[in-house]
């Protein structure tokens, strides 16, 4: 079927989009299904992407779309300062169940982007409530992504995404990142150099002192920036040295989160349990807008501590909790369990690995990294024209029928939790196809 394409594009500004560009020959999707979109001009194109990290049990899952259609039928929006409904508890409950011990109490956002502005503000809010106001610093990491909100954008270390908003936030530094391509390139898995990277903590903490930071926050795996993988060791120290100095680690799984790394989230992946998880994408596996901060007990309880008929924490949002939200997140962890998703990376991942490291010695492939199913492959920049290369990528995957992720000079790939091996041999076969013909 063949759709029309709408006769005046003008009036939307789209987001993180070349929009004179595209909008000179649209790429419209019109309909999804398991691994593939429908585009306007009645093609087929795998989402290697899982649509924007967020459908992690593919597309149009019948449990998810029924259970949407009953809850607008039965309650379509709850208040949720001083009401609640039924649904959200028992959400929270199985949200908070899969991860480790202590972590307990969840706040729910509508994004990633407000759950890191909301765990910022939490972590800022317990220290005070524990008699430290003066922890107000947080520390971020070069190359981080954490949304597009100001705290977001203050903690993350993106330059693009930083450089036309002013000053941001003051009080806020960050680590180094932590890609090494001299030392790692080609890792298989997690890099073998490069733990000594979360010793730049001691550096920050000598020049502002501890006893000013509130919060370190980090993604486990550096999603949006081009996939870099944390090297061994890395999580294990930063955590030791929050711990020490009575800093709060928040992990961002906004992106690694809901089985993208072979386990729930990177909590179980990398054994490291922070202080706070922020989440979103796949809670609901992006059917409808939705996040969540999952506090530890030490953290919720400092709020916990005045007077019982008074609100512990200024904060919240008009659709937190919602209704329709909590239906599709609940159907979406039953999908996930029935399933095995969360877990059935490890099935896939060593096939995943040799399939995509395949790939090098093609032209302009400078490295490639991977790890569960998320992978990346890194493209030699065309000099003078940074992105370029990777762009001419994008353009070619589409149509070629593979949707996919670039981020710099880096194709960014995380299929669906429920492909098979067919499909991504299918898919690293195309993307050779396609790499052999880059300028």
């Amino acid at each position: 079927m063949v759709v029309p394409v709408p006769t005046d594009l003008d009036a939307y500004w789209m987001p993180f989009t070349a929009n004179r560009q595209f909008k000179k020959a649209p790429r419209l999707l019109v309909g999804a299904d398991r691994l593939y979109y429908t585009t306007h001009d009645g093609r087929q194109v795998m989402d290697t992407i899982s649509g924007l990290w967020c459908v992690n049990a593919g597309h149009n899952r019948p449990r998810i779309v029924e259970a949407i259609r009953r809850q607008v039928g039965e309650m379509d929006y709850a208040p949720p300062f001083q009401m609640a409904h039924p649904q959200v508890f028992e959400l929270a409950t199985r949200l908070a169940g899969l991860f480790p011990d202590g972590l307990e109490h969840v706040f729910f956002t509508n994004s990633g982007s407000e759950s890191v502005e909301t765990a910022l503000k939490i972590a800022l809010a317990a220290h005070r409530a524990r008699g430290e106001p003066g922890r107000f610093r947080l520390i971020g990491r070069e190359r981080g992504y954490h949304g597009v909100n100001f705290g977001g954008l203050s903690v993350g270390g993106i330059g693009a995404n930083r450089k036309a908003f002013g000053p941001l936030l003051p009080g806020v530094d960050h680590l180094r990142h932590t890609h090494a391509p001299e030392r790692n390139a080609f890792s298989r898995g997690l890099p073998e150099h490069g733990a000594e990277f979360a010793d730049d903590l001691e550096r920050l903490i000598a020049l502002h002192d501890p006893s000013t930071i509130a919060a370190v926050i980090v993604e486990p795996v550096a999603g949006s920036t081009g996939v870099l993988l944390p090297p061994r060791g890395y999580l294990e120290r930063l955590r030791a040295l929050c711990t020490r100095h009575g800093i709060f680690l928040i992990f961002d799984e906004v992106i690694t989160g809901f089985g993208r790394l072979g386990a729930p989230f990177a909590t179980h992946a990398f054994g490291v349990t922070p202080d706070l998880v922020t989440v979103a994408k796949g809670l609901t596996n992006g059917v409808v807008p939705m996040g969540a901060v999952i506090a530890s007990r030490g953290i919720h309880d400092a709020f916990m501590n005045g007077p019982g008929e008074g609100i512990e924490f200024f904060h919240g949002y008009t659709y937190s909790g919602n209704p329709i939200a909590t239906a599709a997140a609940l159907a979406t962890l039953d999908t996930y369990a029935e399933e095995g998703l969360l877990t059935r990376g490890p099935e896939l991942a060593g096939f995943w690995e040799d399939s995509l490291h395949a790939l090098r010695g093609l032209p302009h492939v400078i490295d490639i990294r991977n790890y569960g199913l998320v992978g990346a492959i890194e493209l030699d920049p065309i000099p003078g024209q940074p992105t370029q290369r990777a762009t001419q990528a994008f353009l070619k995957a589409y149509e070629a029928g593979f949707l996919i992720r670039t981020t710099g000079d880096t194709i960014a790939l995380a299929p669906p939790l429920i492909a098979e091996r067919e499909d991504l041999a299918r898919l690293v076969e195309g993307l050779a196809t396609i790499l052999r013909t880059l300028d």
